[in-house]
C-alpha cells in the first residue's frame, strides 16, 4: 500500500484492472512474460488484447537522489535530453552538427579553464570566451531539426508521450497503436543507446526556469524545499529533484555523459510493454534493438544515510503571501514492515471531510482553511518524512494551528482508533485504489515499480492484502514510535519574524 516505491495511482491501476477483469494472481501470471537480455536489460510483457494499442515504458532505477555532488539537477536534465533525438533523428546534417557540437565543448572547456584561475583569471579573456560560447551555441542550432523525435512518434499515433524524474527513479513512457510496436522499439532503443545532447545549454535554461517557476516563485515550493533542506542533513533527500540553481547553471554535456555511463546501463533499466502484443514478437524486437546496448556494471548504491535526529528542527520563511505550515515526522523507508500503516494513518487524518484534520481544524475549530497529510515525502528508497500540510484561517496563527494538530496526534497515540473508523478508512483506501487508472500505462508503471522496488511484480498482490491485516494497535504503535517531537521538523511561512515555539510531551 505504498506510494513510495509504488505510487498510489499505480496500485489503483492494478486494483481497477483486477476488478474489471476478475483476475487473480494465477490468471495474471498467464498474461505476463518476463525475460532478461544477455546485457542485463529486463523486460516484462503484459498481454491485454481488449484494444489494438499498447503502452511502452522504460523505468530507470535512478533519480535526483543519485545526482553527484555539485551536479544537482543532472538526472532531471538528462530526462529532458532524451527527447532531443539521435544521430538519425533530429539533425539536418549530423556530420556538420557533430563538428559544431564538438567545437562548442572545446570553447566551453577553454572558458571554464580560465574561470578556474580565480583571481588570476584574465577578465577580458573570459568576456571574449563567453561571447564565443554564445556564438558556438547558435551555430549548433542551425543544424537542428527541432522536436523531430516528438513529431515522429506523434505522427504515428503516439499519445501520452512524456517522462518524469522523481527522487528515486526516471520513467519514460508513451502509448501507440499495436502496429507501431517495432517503430517504438527502434526509437526507444536508439535514444538510450545513441542519444545526442543537442540544444543542451538551451535546455539547461529551461530546467533552470522550471526551478524558478516551481520553487522560487511558488510559496508552497519554497516551503517544501525548506522542509527538506532542514529535515535532512546527510540524506540525498536534502536536495529536491529540481536541483540547485547554481549547479544547474553550470551543468555540462560531460556531466550528462558521465551520469548516463553510470546509471543508464541495461541492468539498471526495466522495460514494460503492456497491451495488444505478442510476447514472442516483443522478445524478438527487444533482442534486435536493445540487444546491442553495451552491458555495464550496476551503479553504486546510495550509502549515505540520515543520522538519527535528536530534537525538533524549525525553519521560518518570511513572506507576504498566505501563511502555511508543513510538519514532517521522520519515518523509515518503503521496505520497512510499517510502511502500509502510514497509508492508513493518512486515511484517518486526511481522508476527505471525515479526516480528523479537516473535521477538527477546518470545520469545528475553524483554525485552518485546509489541511492534508502525505504518507511519504519526498521519496521512498531512503528514510523519509510523513508530512502534514496546513493553511491557517484568517486571523489564526501558526502557533494555534500547531497546538491543535499536536493534540490530534497525541490522541491517536493514547486512544486506539475505533473499529468503525478503521473499517471505513480501509474501505475508502481500497476504493481509492480501485478508482485509479485502468489502462495499459497504469499497469506498465505498476509492474515496473514493483519489479524495481521489491524485486518481483507479484508484490503488488501482497501489498493489497496487507491493508486488511492492519489493526488499531498497529496504528497506535506506529504513532508512538515515529510521531515524536524529537523526530519532527516544522517549516512555516509567515509575516512574523518571531519563531513560534510549541512544546508538548512525546
Amino acid at each position: 500500500m505504498s506510494n513510495r516505491l509504488l505510487p498510489r495511482v499505480v496500485l489503483g491501476a492494478l486494483a481497477c484492472f483486477l476488478a474489471a477483469s476478475a483476475q487473480n494472481l494465477a490468471d495474471l501470471e498467464k498474461r505476463i512474460t518476463e525475460f532478461t537480455l544477455p546485457n542485463g536489460l529486463h523486460f516484462i510483457v503484459l498481454e491485454r488484447h481488449s484494444a489494438p494499442v499498447f503502452a511502452g515504458l522504460s523505468f530507470v532505477n535512478a533519480g535526483a537522489a543519485n545526482d553527484p555532488s555539485g551536479k544537482a539537477g543532472i538526472a532531471h536534465m538528462f530526462e529532458h535530453m532524451a527527447f532531443k533525438g539521435t544521430p538519425s533523428i533530429g539533425s539536418k546534417n549530423y556530420a556538420a552538427e557533430k563538428a559544431a557540437l564538438d567545437a562548442l565543448e572545446k570553447t566551453y572547456d577553454a572558458l571554464e579553464e580560465e574561470r578556474r584561475k580565480g583571481p588570476r583569471a584574465d577578465k577580458a579573456k573570459i568576456t571574449k570566451l563567453e561571447a564565443d560560447v554564445k556564438v558556438a551555441i547558435d551555430k549548433t542550432f542551425t543544424h537542428v531539426d527541432q522536436d523531430a523525435f516528438t513529431r515522429m512518434v506523434e505522427e504515428n499515433g503516439a499519445v501520452g508521450l512524456n517522462a518524469g524524474t522523481s527522487m528515486d527513479s526516471t520513467v519514460y513512457f508513451m502509448s501507440l497503436p499495436a502496429n507501431r510496436l517495432e517503430m517504438w522499439f527502434m526509437l526507444e532503443a536508439d535514444r538510450f543507446i545513441s542519444p545526442v545532447f543537442r540544444e543542451f545549454y538551451k535546455e539547461r535554461g529551461v530546467v533552470r526556469n522550471e526551478y524558478a517557476m516551481r520553487i522560487e516563485s511558488d510559496p508552497q515550493g519554497q516551503l517544501v524545499t525548506a522542509l527538506m533542506n532542514t529535515a535532512f542533513a546527510d540524506s540525498p533527500y536534502h536536495v529536491g529533484y529540481a536541483g540547485i540553481p547554481s549547479d544547474i547553471e553550470n551543468l555540462r554535456v560531460a556531466d550528462a555523459l558521465a551520469f548516463r555511463k553510470t546509471y543508464y546501463v541495461p541492468g539498471n533499466i526495466t522495460v514494460v510493454v503492456a497491451g495488444d502484443v505478442d510476447p514472442k514478437e516483443v522478445k524478438a524486437l527487444a533482442t534486435k534493438y536493445f540487444g546491442p546496448m553495451p552491458a555495464g556494471p550496476l551503479p553504486p548504491p546510495v550509502i549515505t544515510k540520515e543520522q538519527p535526529q535528536r530534537g525538533e528542527k524549525r525553519v521560518a520563511i518570511e513572506t507576504e503571501s498566505q501563511p502555511m505550515v508543513a510538519i514532517g515526522y521522520k519515518r523509515p523507508d518503503a521496505l520497512n514492515a510499517d510502511d502500509p500503516i502510514f497509508d492508513v494513518i493518512s486515511g484517518i487524518l486526511s481522508q476527505g471531510r471525515t479526516g480528523r484534520l479537516y473535521k477538527e481544524l477546518v470545520e469545528e475549530k475553524k483554525l485552518a482553511l485546509g489541511a492534508a497529510a502525505y504518507a511519504t515525502f519526498p521519496g521512498g528508497k531512503q528514510d523519509n518524512l510523513y508530512i502534514i500540510f496546513m493553511v491557517p484561517n484568517s486571523g489564526k496563527t501558526i502557533e494555534e494551528l500547531e497546538k491543535a494538530t499536536y493534540e490530534i496526534v497525541e490522541r491517536l497515540k493514547k486512544e486506539p482508533v475505533d473499529d468503525a473508523t478503521l473499517k471505513r478508512v480501509k474501505i475508502n483506501v481500497r476504493a481509492g485504489l480501485i478508482r485509479g487508472l485502468n489502462s495499459n500505462m497504469g499497469m506498465a508503471n505498476a509492474l515496473a515499480a514493483a519489479h524495481v522496488g521489491y524485486g518481483n511484480w507479484r508484490k503488488l498482490y501482497s501489498q493489497l492484502d496487507e491493508l486488511d491485516k492492519i489493526t488499531a494497535a498497529d496504528v497506535q504503535r506506529v504513532m508512538k514510535t515515529y510521531f515524536t517531537a524529537t523526530g519532527r521538523t516544522v517549516a512555516y511561512m509567515s509575516p512574523a519574524t518571531k519563531a513560534p515555539a510549541t512544546k508538548e510531551a512525546n
